[in-house]
């Protein structure tokens, strides 16, 4: 009995591993995805480069949403504590 917990936990701290992995890198990504939108705002100003800028934009707030959905899942399955 005493084996099959310790095994639980051991998976479950690689889980909650895995996931403090995958929120920082996708925090990561958030801020490559604002300054790439932020350096092609300041070069040349025609269409094209608007067009990227809106879609390193875009990526960045489906970033956020996909951050946030995560925590949310991890609070709920137990991988972040909560408080009290």
């Amino acid at each position: 009995m005493a084996l099959g917990k310790s095994i639980m936990q051991s998976i479950f701290r690689r889980t909650a591993m895995l996931a403090k992995i995958l929120i920082l890198a996708t925090l990561a990504l958030i801020l490559v995805s604002l300054f790439s939108a932020l350096a092609l705002l300041y070069k040349n100003d025609d269409a094209d480069k608007r067009k990227r800028v809106v879609q390193a934009l875009t990526v960045r707030i489906s970033l956020s949403i996909a951050l946030f959905a995560a925590l949310l899942a991890s609070f709920y399955f137990g991988l972040i504590p909560g408080r009290g």
